[in-house]
């Protein structure tokens, strides 16, 4: 436990707001104090986030692949499912954010961190190669749970806004569950050679310290305070947005930093190291689970509580996902990368923080 700063200081964070919420988060909020209320929150977080990737590291050196990248992947998606369902309930004026939080996963996810990681892979290495079948089977369900979740939504006519109707909200979550838990079924078992390939050995580093048991427990404490804490950074982040006049998209790239941050450096270092078959089962199985999982988990809230959910895109962001798509098609069809794929990956990242604030 000595080691455990992150989940020490969130603790003590956590018993500060059950003592003082009311008067730290108590509205107006004036500017000084509410950037300095985010800023604490967002720092605390951030490590906590990086606690959860550390233990989940472990146990992926521990379990080898694609278990490994299973733990990680799925501790960083319930962060961001808590996250989520913490912005929509505070948030009530604002249905869109988690579309936008889904789609800042998948923009972050699919051009910027897969860009760098070919730009750095390319860099170092010339051209990377990994297991053309896996990249198959994430891009092939990520089309299809994106054109139901994210596209079709905007035009169908059950509903005057971009929301999805009762029936289809219901299909959508059961559909894009019951995919997603029989492609990690597969991913686990009898398909699992479509998700490794032969990389270079790591270097020792002396022997993993601690146990399985341990890991995993500090991994599902560290988390709880992120769960709690979600709701707090999410009144002062609403505030900021409202009274700053920003776009309301930035709302969901503020989550989905906090969120990849720890995850996306995993998958650099991955990529330095040779590795591309890591990155691949990382960032492509982050753009899956945001579909698969955080869609579901969403329109489950929405259902339940009440709360407005409107994931359809508008066109531009409907032509920039599309566009992603078609890309990963392209440059993973072949099963190897190079620095002009990340290059072309990178560009499109650009004009979608451009467009961002257009």
């Amino acid at each position: 436990m000595k080691h455990e700063y992150a989940l020490i200081l969130s603790v003590i964070t956590l018993a500060i707001f059950m003592v003082m919420g009311d008067t730290l988060l108590a509205e107006p909020f004036n500017p000084s104090r509410g950037g300095v209320v985010f800023g604490w929150l967002f720092i605390i977080i951030l490590m906590s986030s990086f606690s959860v990737v550390h233990h989940a590291e472990w146990l992926a050196h521990k379990f080898g692949e694609p278990y490994g990248t299973l733990i990680l992947t799925l501790s960083v998606i319930c962060i961001e499912v808590a996250m989520i369902a913490s912005v929509m309930i505070v948030g009530s004026d604002n249905p869109t954010l988690a579309r936008d939080t889904m789609f800042a996963v998948l923009m972050l996810v699919l051009n910027g961190l897969i860009g760098a990681c070919l730009l750095i892979g390319g860099i170092f290495h010339r051209e990377q190669y990994f297991n053309l079948r896996s990249a198959g089977s994430y891009i092939s369900l990520l089309l299809v749970l994106s054109v139901l979740g994210l596209i079709l939504p905007t035009w169908t006519t059950s509903t005057r806004d971009a929301s999805h109707s009762t029936l289809l909200a219901v299909f959508l979550t059961v559909a894009a569950f019951g995919v997603y838990g029989v492609f990690l079924g597969l991913q686990a078992s009898s398909h699992r050679e479509y998700f490794v390939h032969e990389e270079p050995e790591e270097e020792s580093h002396g022997g993993l310290q601690g146990s399985a048991a341990y890991h995993g427990i500090m991994l599902l404490l560290t988390m709880i305070p992120i769960v709690l804490l979600a709701k707090k950074i999410a009144v002062v982040l609403q505030y900021g947005l409202d009274e700053s006049g920003l776009p309301q998209a930035l709302g969901g790239i503020v989550v989905a930093i906090l969120v990849l941050s720890p995850e996306g450096l995993a998958a650099l270092a991955a990529a330095r190291a040779n590795k591309i078959q890591r990155v691949m089962n990382i960032s492509l199985g982050s753009g899956l689970a945001t579909i698969g999982l955080t869609i579901p988990a969403v329109l489950a809230i929405g259902l339940i509580t009440g709360e407005p959910v409107q994931l359809g895109l508008d066109l531009v962001d409907t032509i920039l996902l599309c566009l992603t798509l078609a890309l990963c098609v392209i440059n993973f069809q072949g099963g190897r990368t190079n620095m002009m794929q990340g290059f072309i990956h990178l560009l499109v990242f650009a004009a979608w923080l451009l467009l961002i604030f257009d």
